[in-house]
């Protein structure tokens, strides 16, 4: 079931980041790094050749040499992900393709295709798969040269910013520029939306049922503390508890059924590492 959810979830991630680039950012010329950029400035140069077939071929290489390179170190979701959005971007640009860009401003058809793009990306990255392309070369830079992998990323990336720059003309490339830099940022509050919790904290005098209500109907675990109040000097029991935002709003609505009185702290968690969380 997890596994099926991790691919719907990468195909759907894969299909937003297709009509980001299809309909805002290929029509306007904006070649914002990546493979997709360096076949948007083949495909300006050799206009006979699609860019999903560019993509394909890109993509095989780029595979080829990682393999050679640093060995099968890619996952099939990154595999599949890859030549899915090859596939896609081969449909959109073949039967849907627009004549120009959807908005004359060019600024808004950057901002607009960018953050679908983002959002698409930060999907796929939060299901541990990604589309390939740069990420490959930046793995063999990291091996080889030692380079971070952010830094080996925007290197691959300001090389076809470069490109395109050089292809579309020095106002396309600074746009393209930028959003290099407005996608890192979308992709990141994408992730992290995935992987924020809320931790909570529970004083009731109704504090066995609260805990089971949590354990049976939410299904998360609970640690139970023993402290003593400093106005009241008695001792009572705090429950927290990790859990995401929705399974919350059905724990509080439950809390305040049974105990309108109960004391509840509540904080976000950016990210949970364990059993019962996918990060």
């Amino acid at each position: 079931m997890r596994l099926i959810r991790d691919y719907f979830m990468t195909t759907l991630g894969v299909i937003i980041v297709a009509i980001g680039i299809c309909f805002f950012l290929i029509p306007a010329n904006l070649a914002t790094g990546g493979i997709t950029g360096l076949a948007m400035v083949i495909n300006n140069l050799i206009p006979s050749l699609p860019i999903g077939i560019i993509l394909l071929f890109l993509n095989v290489i780029l595979f080829v040499v990682g393999f050679v390179a640093i060995g099968p170190q890619f996952g099939a979701k990154t595999i599949y992900a890859s030549f899915l959005l090859t596939g896609v971007i081969y449909i959109f640009d073949t039967f849907f393709k627009l004549s120009g860009p959807p908005a004359d401003d060019l600024l808004v058809n950057l901002i607009v295709g960018i953050l679908i793009q983002g959002i698409g990306l930060g999907i796929v990255f939060n299901q541990n798969a990604s589309t390939g392309g740069t990420d490959i070369i930046a793995k063999v830079l990291n091996k080889f040269m030692h380079f971070d992998i952010g830094k080996s990323l925007l290197m691959a990336d300001f090389v076809v910013v470069i490109l395109a720059g050089l292809t579309f003309g020095l106002n396309l490339g600074i746009y393209a520029f930028l959003g290099i830099v407005f996608n890192g940022v979308i992709i990141d509050n994408v992730i992290e939306g995935f992987s924020v919790k809320v931790s909570v904290s529970i004083i009731s005098k109704e504090s066995d049922k609260i805990q089971k209500y949590i354990v049976e109907n939410i299904e998360r675990g609970a640690t139970i503390y023993t402290a003593k109040g400093a106005y009241t000097m008695s001792n009572k029991e705090i429950i927290t508890s990790v859990m995401g935002k929705k399974e919350f709003i059905r724990l509080k609505s439950f809390i305040k059924e049974i105990d309108k009185d109960a004391f509840v702290m509540i904080s976000n968690v950016r990210e949970v590492l364990g059993e019962g969380f996918y990060s």
